[in-house]
């Protein structure tokens, strides 16, 4: 009696990916099965696609660049590494630490299983021919969006359809060699077609139907379309094939396939606009707040599901401002005032966020919150300012209380771009700060006979650098909801929406101009990407463009892509593909922005500075392609590694 190989964890442990431990969960074989007794019935079916779906690569909550899928100490996570935001745990740029390879080629493996076995118990086990192509849909699905975190990290990966099995093989014949990078795509492409043909409109919420795979062809597709226009760097092997870089006759081709695919969404799905009205900020601001929190949102349309107690994550736990901290961790991810700076709505001059007056003084306002009153809403729905409320509590951000004169004025208390301390500057006899929170406090009687904490109790503290890194802290997936004595490890549940019909919008228009741009014929490309973009503003209560006129760039849909998906672990694979992040990261230091209390004016002003802790970043071109493990280019030396490495 032959015995299928598989240890069939999901029988007993359906949910096994998102366990409540901080560490990977390493589960041994509760059983060893026969292929009946899973392809044999629905529950067996069901098992195994949850397996499946366990393993899919998904950067979600629960991923880190250092610590790859499914770990659960999320304190360094995609953003911080983008300039999108600061951690005291990540000074510097870096790319991936972990090795996804082996994890994914044992998915692939998995698939492919699936994909071989399935059709022989369709009619012994009386499945009906829906049944099977959902199923095997989404088997292709999974086996694409595993092809697509292979090649966007590697180049050209080994293609392998069918099961490999040693010793009925031989050694050399397992050792498959490296695809091209085009072909890898191609062979995408391909799987996403045949699941979109085979699944059902609507499906199970976290499991794919045809138009999460129309989704993520029009993700994956764009990417390509990125590398062959923008990528420089190339790698051949023996039989000249291309592994790294696809020619840059092909971009017109892969942006086509990736607009196509968007197009597909059109009148399906909707951008959340449940409670968004017209001309009101304040409505505008709650409706993006709810959006990542709407059961049912016409605009997910792939989600992956948590809930306690039995699949949690940490994500309120680590970026809870200090304020509300009770499970000893707050503030890990504290986005950039350069990351804010992107929004519309603010004070600028000469693209900088303007604090000072027209005498180079500092701005004096009544309230911290005074200096965003126009922001767009979307940024007060992403980021925390100093002074707003969450949880109806006023977050207590700042750097410090001014004491000195304020009649004629206050100057600058740092040269620019310095990224000195205040406390070993020269105004330190005018500055009260406090090196810590809680009772560590400095405590500064104001001179109408009140005290004032000296940095507020969500920071920025001297001596403890992680509250309010920045000036600001993240607001985008806290959970507004959640009380504050829940707030710790193993408790947050809320949904991971992995593509979301904005992300559409946004791949059709970018997809749309770069189409316009190489003159290609058969539609309206740059208009249609204006009305994308139009929706997209509209929603977020930004300015939005007066017309497709006014479209002058693509660089207006990268900002707006930047601006919309941020803190959602795509940024980093946007300046990737553009091969932008060298240009951006190279010798660069991110700034902050600190709200100092002016004592004798009874007035907040804000100094906008390097920040002081951080480090330089560089971006290492070498990281355009990840290194390949050296382990599995020892076990099979047809593999070639990347440029580099």
């Amino acid at each position: 009696m032959k015995i299928s190989g598989y240890t069939i964890i999901s029988l007993v442990l359906i949910l096994v990916f998102t366990g409540p431990g901080c560490t990977k969960l390493e589960v041994p074989p509760m059983n060893i099965v026969q292929d009946k007794d899973l392809f044999g019935s629905e529950n067996g079916i069901r098992s195994y696609m949850a397996r499946m779906y366990a393993q899919l690569p998904i950067e979600d909550f629960r991923y880190t660049p250092r610590r790859g899928f499914n770990d659960f100490w999320i304190i360094d996570p995609f953003p911080t590494i983008t300039g999108e935001a600061l951690s005291n745990n990540q000074t510097s740029a870096e790319t991936e630490a972990v090795f996804y390879w082996g994890n994914a080629y044992r998915l692939i493996r998995d698939v492919n299983y699936f994909v071989k076995t399935l059709p022989g118990y369709k009619t012994s086990s009386g499945f009906s021919e829906e049944q099977v192509n959902t199923w095997l849909g989404e088997a292709y699905f999974i086996r694409a969006v595993t092809y697509f975190e292979l090649v966007k990290r590697y180049g050209g990966v080994p293609i392998i359809e069918d099961v490999l099995s040693y010793p009925e093989q031989s050694v050399e014949e397992l050792r498959i060699p490296r695809s091209s990078e085009e072909a890898t795509y191609n062979k995408i492409a391909e799987d996403l077609d045949k699941a979109y043909s085979m699944l059902p409109e609507k499906n199970q919420t976290g499991r794919a139907n045809k138009y999460a795979a129309a989704g993520f062809k029009s993700r994956a597709m764009l990417f390509a379309g990125s590398i062959a226009k923008y990528n420089e760097v190339t790698l051949f092997d023996n039989e000249n094939r291309q592994l790294c870089g696809i020619p840059s006759a092909k971009a017109a081709d892969y942006f086509r396939k990736s607009y196509d695919a968007a197009k597909l969404l059109e009148g399906v799905y909707s951008l959340y606009k449940s409670g968004w009205k017209a001309d009101d900020k304040e409505a505008q601001y709650q409706n993006y707040i709810d959006l990542f929190f709407a059961a049912g949102s016409p605009e997910n349309i792939f989600v992956r599901q948590y809930g306690y107690p039995e699949s949690v994550h940490g994500y309120d736990v680590y970026n809870i401002p200090y304020q509300f901290m009770v499970g000893g961790y707050s503030s890990a991810v504290n986005p950039t005032l350069d990351f804010v700076e992107m929004f519309d709505g603010l004070p600028m001059r000469n693209g900088k966020l303007d604090v000072y007056d027209g005498a180079g003084k500092y701005r004096l306002y009544d309230k911290q919150m005074d200096l965003f009153a126009n922001a767009e809403p979307r940024l007060r729905a992403t980021v925390i300012f100093p002074g707003d409320l969450f949880k109806n509590q006023v977050v207590e951000i700042w750097r410090g209380i001014y004491t000195g004169e304020v009649a004629g004025g206050i100057s600058s208390l740092l040269p620019a771009g310095s990224r000195v301390s205040y406390e070993n500057s020269s105004n330190r006899n005018v500055l009260v700060t406090s090196a810590g929170p809680d009772k560590a406090q400095t405590i500064r009687q104001l001179p109408n006979g009140t005290n004032m904490t000296a940095a507020g109790r969500s920071g920025r503290f001297y001596g403890t650098p992680g509250p309010a890194l920045t000036g600001f802290s993240v607001r985008k997936w806290l959970n507004p909801s959640m009380p504050a004595n829940e707030v710790v490890e193993n408790r947050s549940a809320q949904t991971w929406i992995e593509m979301r019909y904005a992300e559409v919008l946004l791949n059709r228009a970018e997809a749309a101009y770069e189409l316009f741009l190489a003159g290609a014929s058969g539609a309206d490309y740059r208009g249609d990407a204006y009305e994308c973009i139009r929706q997209i503003q509209e929603r977020a209560g930004a300015n939005v463009l007066p017309g497709q006129a006014a479209l002058t760039s693509i660089d207006i849909i990268r900002k707006e892509r930047r601006k919309e998906l941020s803190f959602e672990n795509k940024i980093w694979w946007d300046l990737k593909r553009w091969r932008i992040m060298d240009d951006e990261q190279n010798g660069r230091t991110y700034r902050a922005l600190m709200p100092f209390y002016a004592e004798k004016a009874g007035k907040w002003f804000f100094d906008d500075r390097f920040e002081e802790k951080n480090g330089v970043f560089t971006f290492d071109t070498r990281w355009y392609y990840q290194q390949i493990d050296p382990a599995e280019i020892t076990k099979s030396p047809n593999l070639i590694q990347n440029p580099g490495y």
